[in-house]
């Protein structure tokens, strides 16, 4: 259930390219549905007992039932099924696990930030030097057109999401942690929670390769081999001689004492640099010649969502980006920033100023992380803040967009509040110029925004 969530619509995928039929039901439609339902699968958009029905039609036997997290036990749909007592109930974590049981050569990417990217960027080099891998990836991956693959090979990329702790299921071949922070606090108490699991996971992989750039990491869990940006570390894969440009980075890789040679990477950005690092540690950990990596790195383009340019509206570049934790948003502006006044950057228009639509993503993760959203976000030169996208959770006293726009003027950040997505684009053309660069940031709805906001120019007779 929850079919058009980012991994249960790559698992239906790749089931359904393994001979399964597949149905499901969401609450809502998405692009996702629609691809699984041209492609066979059988839908339905509500959650309850007639879903079930449509779920036992012309079933011979009773259907094996798949959740993700975000399905709870009150849910009417699972409700249901749990009272029909005769179709076995797992979550997407167990058929991911058994999955790659297949793949020998899996490939887990796991971490608080950069794991959809890294992912996509190691899909697109396998892909490139024929490997034929399996991919299951919370963003559609450009090369793919999709989030989800059946591959003829023996390798598998996919997504460790460590949100809920189910990622201490899998045995991959490589593990990769990109960096590590306290979130998901619906799920950890604190640091150490997170680090036990992370831990846990990292004992299940026959090689671990995690980010010596990160404190956590280094400190704790340094894993197999480390990969770093910092020449001056000690870490076996490490990048030298780096050039960060508006169209991209470019840098030196070395193994240990040897020097491999050049690589660039059409990705803005030091965070999509270092995601690079990873990706190619694990590639050269599965044995491909680092001379066939460099070309294929040259084709790597951001999954979904992650800095994804859609349109120049009256002067105006809209670019909608998934980046919903401080470390995520700050990363993300400072990417943008680079590009104000940059005409080498990857955009059709050189943008003059930075303006960021920013929907908080869960009250708890705006509690908690209140006056570091405030701080960060005060790198724009103006805010637009929508209502907090609650994800299923329940309001928090004193917890709102109004609290977080308070924080933000408090330290001299421009900012504005509206009632949703539809007041924002309403009043979009009073808070905006020509020559803006307007990110749509955040994990919830705000990437229908680009979509609403139509010219304000009249069209010539």
């Amino acid at each position: 259930m929850g079919i058009g969530g980012a991994g249960m619509s790559a698992l239906a995928e790749i089931l359904m390219a393994r001979g399964f039929r597949v149905s499901g039901s969401d609450i809502r439609n998405s692009k996702s549905i629609s691809t699984l339902h041209r492609a066979g699968a059988r839908i339905t958009l509500q959650q309850d007992s007639r879903a079930v029905k449509a779920l036992r039609k012309d079933a011979p036997l009773p259907p094996l039932v798949v959740i993700s997290s975000a399905i709870q036990e009150d849910n009417p749909e699972l409700a249901a099924i749990r009272r029909a007592g005769d179709m076995e109930v797992i979550h997407r974590s167990d058929l991911l696990a058994d999955l790659l049981v297949s793949q020998p050569r899996s490939v887990l990417v796991a971490g608080s930030h950069g794991k959809t990217t890294t992912s996509t960027i190691l899909s697109t080099i396998l892909m490139e030097v024929g490997l034929d891998p399996t991919v299951v990836i919370g963003g559609v991956v450009p090369w793919l057109g999709s989030n989800g693959r059946h591959g003829g090979g023996d390798v598998a990329v996919a997504e460790a999401d460590e949100s809920d702790g189910t990622l201490v299921k899998f045995r991959p071949r490589i593990g990769i942690i990109t960096n590590l922070e306290l979130d998901h606090i619906d799920h950890y108490t604190d640091l150490s929670h997170l680090l036990h699991t992370m831990a846990e996971f990292g004992r299940n992989c026959q090689i671990l390769l995690t980010n010596g750039d990160c404190p956590v990491l280094s400190r704790h869990l340094p894993g197999t081999r480390q990969w770093s940006l910092d020449g001056t570390r000690s870490a076996h894969y490490h990048f030298s001689d780096i050039r960060c440009l508006g169209s991209g980075s470019e840098a030196v890789v070395h193994a240990g004492a040897e020097c491999l040679g050049p690589v660039f990477c059409p990705l803005a950005g030091a965070h999509n640099l270092a995601n690079l690092a990873a990706a190619l540690a694990a590639a050269l950990e599965l044995g491909i010649p680092f001379s066939a990596l460099q070309n294929p790195c040259k084709t790597i383009r951001a999954p979904g969502r992650r800095f994804e340019f859609h349109s120049v509206v009256d002067g105006r570049l809209l670019v909608d980006d998934y980046a919903h934790h401080p470390s995520e948003v700050s990363a993300t502006l400072a990417m943008a920033r680079a590009m104000v006044g940059n005409d080498k950057s990857s955009l059709p228009l050189t943008p003059r100023r930075l303006v960021v639509a920013f929907q908080p993503h869960r009250h708890s993760r705006t509690r908690n992380f209140l006056q570091e959203f405030a701080r960060v976000l005060t790198a724009a030169d103006e805010v637009l803040l929508l209502p907090v996208y609650s994800a299923g959770e329940k309001p928090i006293a004193g917890v709102s967009h109004t609290s977080l726009s308070r924080a933000i003027a408090a330290i001299g950040g421009t900012v504005h509040c509206f009632d949703d997505l539809e007041h924002l684009a309403q009043e979009f053309y009073s808070y905006t110029r020509p020559g803006d660069l307007v990110l749509a940031m955040g994990a919830g709805s705000i990437n229908r925004l680009p979509g609403l906001v139509h010219s304000a120019v009249p069209m010539a007779a």
